[in-house]
């Protein structure tokens, strides 16, 4: 990349601009447009995201008083009224395609990044809440005076990577969205006790596909096999059992595992529910516990990207930056693995977003943000000589 180019710039060489035209085209996001360009939206956005910026106004200021460094960008800082309209208007669609086109970039770069030694795919399933004021949001009803949409992710437990989403009316269930989302077989989804669903685990099931959750306390079932609990591992059951509920065998006919562990820390009793007959119990106990990693990339969506609040009322436009914000993570998260420097992901969003258009070299600022930049009079032009 050249040394010419602002950090922000040489962040956008990430996502090809020939695969975004492609995507523009696939998703009719600029039919009958006329202006601002969809390129330049997304920049905006992005803008909105790694900036820091609060409206619509502060997007259009911040990107004008940086207008001779955008020439690279492709753009020209465009006006909160078109960047509005296009917000409301463009299709959210083009922003979720262009996510997953990036997860595809960002996830060979965290191939071999396991932490279990099993070849299945590991992935969480869990959704959050994100409260909106239901007088200017009429359109998220959530409670009786309360809105909120609800975002649906899974979590890729290579390198955790959010690797789907799905947007909804904060009334939702989480099961009802977890019938939408078509897993391959021989994955390992470890969800929490919102998505005891019986016809949901036979569904899995039958599809080869595993799952890992918390058992309900009210679960009625008979023990078909004891098995031997693994020594010092704080396994204290491990049974093979079939649902005995009302409706429950024509739900989920299937043979299930039931474990008992315990908790080192606070010595609480878990007891979870797989239809993995082949790992070990202690495995099964790790894999929930590394769940928690999906509860941890929530609370730094929430704490370091523009998601709380919104600079859109439209549904469109609140979809726009709820994606705007993945692709966002995941353009953190590609930093944060191709660094040497030890960032954690508040620093390196606090330090990015004081450097955006700082003329510096994307890698060696990330391995080395505290070194001195290179004086570019370092190596000045020789003298002509005249003969």
């Amino acid at each position: 990349m050249k040394a010419s180019c602002s950090m922000f710039s040489q962040i956008l060489k990430l996502i090809p601009r020939t695969d975004f035209e492609r995507l523009v085209k696939e998703t009719n996001a600029e039919h009958r447009s006329k202006g601002l360009s969809s390129w330049s939206q997304f920049v905006a956005m992005l803008f909105c995201q790694l900036g820091r910026a609060h409206s619509l106004r502060e997007i259009e200021g911040g990107l004008k008083s940086c207008e001779g460094k955008l020439n690279h960008l492709g753009i020209e800082a465009p006006a909160r009224s078109s960047l509005s309209y296009a917000n409301g208007h463009r299709p959210w669609e083009l922003f979720e395609k262009v996510f997953y086109n990036l997860y595809g970039i960002v996830a060979a770069k965290a191939v071999g990044k396991k932490k279990f030694r099993f070849k299945n795919k590991l992935v969480s399933l869990d959704s959050t809440v994100i409260d909106l004021c239901l007088s200017m949001y009429d359109w998220a009803k959530f409670r009786r005076a309360k809105g909120a949409v609800k975002l649906h992710m899974v979590l890729d437990h290579d390198g955790y990577l959010p690797c789907f989403g799905l947007v909804t009316d904060g009334s939702v269930s989480d099961v009802k969205a977890a019938w939408k989302i078509a897993f391959t077989p021989g994955t390992i989804v470890v969800d929490d006790r919102g998505y005891n669903d019986y016809r949901l685990f036979a569904n899995w099931t039958k599809s080869g596909v595993f799952f890992v959750t918390r058992m309900k306390d009210n679960a009625l079932f008979e023990v078909v096999e004891e098995h031997t609990p693994p020594q010092n591992r704080n396994i204290l059951k491990d049974q093979t059992i079939r649902l005995t509920g009302t409706g429950a065998p024509e739900k989920c006919p299937h043979l299930l595992r039931r474990i008992e562990a315990v908790r080192e820390d606070t010595g609480e009793t878990l007891v979870f529910l797989t239809n993995h007959h082949g790992l070990g119990a202690s495995t099964i106990a790790g894999i929930y516990k590394d769940r928690w990693q999906i509860e941890l990339f929530f609370k730094a969506l929430k704490q370091n990207m523009k998601i709380k609040t919104f600079v859109g009322t439209s549904a469109n436009a609140v979809k726009t930056q709820i994606w705007t914000a993945l692709i966002s993570m995941l353009l953190l998260r590609y930093l944060q693995m191709s660094s040497r420097f030890g960032w954690s992901l508040s620093n390196l969003v606090a330090l990015l977003r004081m450097n955006l258009f700082t003329h510096r070299h994307l890698m060696d600022w990330l391995d080395n943000p505290f070194a001195t930049p290179p004086d570019p009079q370092e190596h000045p032009q020789a003298n002509l000589v005249f003969a």
